[in-house]
């Protein structure tokens, strides 16, 4: 059975700083991507990042270049997401995600094939 668990999340002040960890368990994703998405209350499910577990190529939106860093460790099985400079617009459920197994870095939500159930992520201004 496949397994993604999200940890990390918290409350933090604008301008800080948080470490996401996705645990991935029940199969192997050498071929596939994984990633995040987020979704704040009201809104629709918002891509992240994703990372190409078998070269580390990797993908942002717009609004996380420069803040956020994708990254994975192979030993661990773990995907991470270091988040800095903080901001309240920031602020929703962080999802871990994996899938496609062909590894293509997409940012359509259905293309994803497994999903975690999240971790709050709320920053205060």
């Amino acid at each position: 059975q496949v397994q993604l668990v999200e940890s990390g999340g918290g409350l933090v002040q604008a301008g800080g700083s948080l470490r996401l960890s996705c645990a991935a368990s029940g199969r192997t994703f050498s071929s596939y991507a994984m990633g995040w998405f987020r979704q704040a209350p009201g809104k629709e499910r918002e891509f992240v990042a994703t990372i190409r577990w078998s070269d580390g190529s990797t993908y942002y939106t717009d609004s996380a270049k420069g803040r956020f860093t994708i990254s994975k460790d192979n030993t661990k099985s773990t995907v991470y997401l270091q988040m800095n400079s903080l901001k309240p617009e920031d602020t929703a459920v962080y999802l871990c995600v994996a899938g496609p197994r062909s590894g293509t870095l997409l940012t359509v939500a259905n293309r994803y094939d497994y999903w975690g159930q999240g971790t709050q992520v709320t920053v205060s201004s």
